[in-house]
């Protein structure tokens, strides 16, 4: 296991390089630049534009930049905010602790609900619960989460639609933070909740018809102990890699979640980089969201077990 685990970390450094170079290489083929709002600024002169792409070291050529950036990278400087002249990596980490609480709430929620609700509908074919979460499922995975992230908003409109905390009362509470973190845990949860659900329905319809389980039933065992611990562990197993392998796309979703409900963290500081064409910014999240995907399928493998 030690073994397999280093050699699929040495082969994730070939594959982090080539996101990298290709990320690198989009970004600088878009239209426009860091500077491009300041190119259209009356009071700006060329001489004060050439003095700033020479500070951003933008005047150099894109091969040169990249090398740079990439000698930085594995030395562990990240490079500079073109914002606000401030290291990447700590712009990153202050934004890292609310994404990371709104990413394992909704897994968590998304997770608690999904197994039962799977399991349920796999031992209840064709009833109405089946048939209830069957079209919940379909409804949740055909809209999309920023529509139902408004739709959270405009029906629960008791709770907060914005922000991590009250800023207004001085003091953060935990009933507070919980009270804010709900309706956009929810709505980053609800497309796995439908999705899990299916996966785990399916798996466990084509574990309880096999040979063993029908001996573990003519034993004499109880149905919740024949499926409980004999079937689900089995019917786990595809939904493992489906759930690894979804864990990295919390951060695509939390994106778009985070900027309907105002959270400050990486997914809009993410939108912002790409508002500000702030590059260093933009790269620095690509490799670590990279970074996810890789440990997400290296997780999985290892989880088989």
């Amino acid at each position: 296991m030690g073994q397999y685990t280093i050699r699929r970390s040495i082969q994730a450094v070939p594959l982090l390089l080539g996101i990298a170079t290709i990320s690198f290489v989009f970004m600088q083929l878009a239209p426009g630049g860091p500077l491009a709002l300041l190119a259209h600024n009356p009071r700006m002169t060329q001489a004060q534009l050439n003095n700033l792409k020479a500070n951003l070291g933008l005047d150099k050529p894109a091969i040169v930049q990249f090398a740079l950036w990439l000698v930085g990278l594995l030395h562990g400087d990240w490079g500079y905010s073109y914002v606000d002249g401030r290291p990447v990596l700590q712009v990153i980490m202050e934004r890292l602790p609310a994404t990371r609480e709104l990413m394992g709430t909704g897994l968590l929620i998304a997770f608690g609900l999904a197994i039962p609700i799977g399991l349920l509908a796999a031992v209840r074919q064709y009833s109405l619960f089946d048939y209830a979460t069957t079209f919940f499922s379909f409804f949740a995975l055909s809209m999309p989460v920023f529509w139902f992230g408004l739709m959270l908003q405009l029906f629960f409109a008791l709770l907060p639609s914005a922000g991590m905390y009250n800023a207004a009362a001085g003091s953060v509470t935990v009933g507070d933070a919980l009270r804010h973190l709900l309706l956009p845990a929810v709505a980053l949860g609800i497309t796995s909740i439908a999705s899990w659900s299916r996966y785990m329905r399916s798996s466990l319809l084509e574990v309880i018809r096999q040979d063993y389980i029908r001996t573990a039933r003519a034993k004499g065992l109880g149905s919740a102990v024949v499926v409980l611990k004999h079937a689900v562990r089995n019917a786990l197993i595809p939904l493992v890699t489906v759930i690894a392998l979804d864990v990295p796309r919390y951060f695509v979703g939390a994106v778009v979640i985070e900027d309907v409900f105002s959270w400050p963290g990486m997914g809009r500081l993410f939108v912002s980089s790409l508002e500000t064409r702030d590059y260093p910014v933009q790269m620095g999240l690509l490799v670590i969201s990279a970074f996810l995907v890789i440990v997400g399928n290296l997780v999985a493998d290892l989880a088989y077990g």
